[in-house]
């Protein structure tokens, strides 16, 4: 289970509401990864960052591939790490394999999905 925040480890049990249910109002990142995977120990750090700093414009659900091998099986995942962007309930884009932190964003990007205004406290009104 992850404790950063907009970050989850998507289960066969919770896949559905997870992922699914959350994807028509947020989009979802589920990234495909394994705990032997030696790209995916580049890729999943850069992921849960821009999770952190998107602050709720995306989910990121993490499936790991031999725990989860009904959910691999059913997006018939033959390489990790692969990632896919689910909006509405369906898979609109993905990539295999890692990339930079600056090719996310800009696959993000291309997807409507952008960094979230940092938050600035208005200023009293002076009297």
């Amino acid at each position: 289970m992850s404790d950063k925040p907009h970050v989850f480890d998507a289960t066969t049990d919770t896949f559905e509401t997870e992922v699914l249910q959350k994807s028509l109002t947020t989009p979802v990142l589920v990234d495909f990864w394994a705990t032997w995977c030696g790209p995916c120990k580049s890729l999943t750090p850069i992921l849960e960052k821009l999770a952190g700093e998107y602050n709720g414009a995306f989910e990121l659900g993490k499936v790991d591939v031999d725990r989860e091998q009904q959910i691999a099986a059913a997006f018939q995942i033959r390489s990790v790490p692969t990632v896919f962007l689910v909006k509405g309930g369906e898979i609109v884009d993905g990539f295999p394999g890692a990339m930079p932190e600056g090719q996310v964003r800009e696959f993000l990007t291309q997807h409507g999905v952008l960094p979230a205004e940092p938050q600035v406290a208005e200023a009293a009104p002076v009297a």
